[in-house]
């Protein structure tokens, strides 16, 4: 994977991320400056070690699956996709309720990355680097979600349900992409 497949697939899966920051931030009358850092840090911790996480355990079967890796990693960002453009059909208010406390923060951040960890699995079966992978999408998802926060006050509750979307359609892209690279046509 390249770097802007990286960068791309961060985008994606921080996108549900945003989207609950974005639902944050229209949660409450005054954010304070602590509770947006506190948020994005726990979202941005989550999706970097859930890919870590994943990655261990798609690299103890990756043998096993080895020859269907890339049909695999097209199925879970296809499926990953498709469930967060599902979801970004619901309600806004329907996906949280008083975010800031740390207990909710801790729900919130492990539902928001499930994703993260399947494509960790599809990582280790593509052979993909790990460090930069887990970095990238830590810092990305941390630097969208900061602001996020504060711009769902002003942006509307639309806008949580555009990023969940856009975040499902680059998975789908990603995906795409990886299985068509695996066929064996022109090889």
């Amino acid at each position: 994977m390249n770097i802007t497949e990286l960068i791309f697939t961060a985008l994606g899966l921080a996108m549900d991320a945003v989207a609950v920051s974005i639902a944050s931030g229209l949660s409450v009358k005054t954010l304070r400056v602590r509770d947006a850092f506190k948020m994005a840090a726990f979202f941005g911790v989550f999706q970097a070690v859930m890919p870590l996480l994943g990655y261990l355990l798609g690299l103890s079967i990756a043998q096993r699956l080895s020859v269907y890796g890339s049909v695999i990693a097209f199925v879970v960002l296809l499926g990953l996709g498709l469930k967060m453009i599902h979801e970004s059909r619901q309600a806004a208010e329907d996906k949280i309720h008083s975010p800031f406390r740390t207990h909710k923060l801790l729900v919130l951040a492990v539902a928001t990355s499930f994703d993260a960890f399947a494509v960790g699995v599809s990582f280790s079966l593509l052979q993909t680097g790990l460090i930069a992978t887990v970095i990238m999408i830590g810092l990305i998802t941390f630097a969208l979600c900061l602001p996020a926060v504060w711009f769902g006050c002003k942006l509307g509750k639309s806008a949580a349900k555009y990023a969940e979307v856009f975040g499902g359609v680059v998975l789908i892209v990603i995906g795409c992409k990886i299985l068509i690279e695996s066929l064996p046509v022109g090889k």
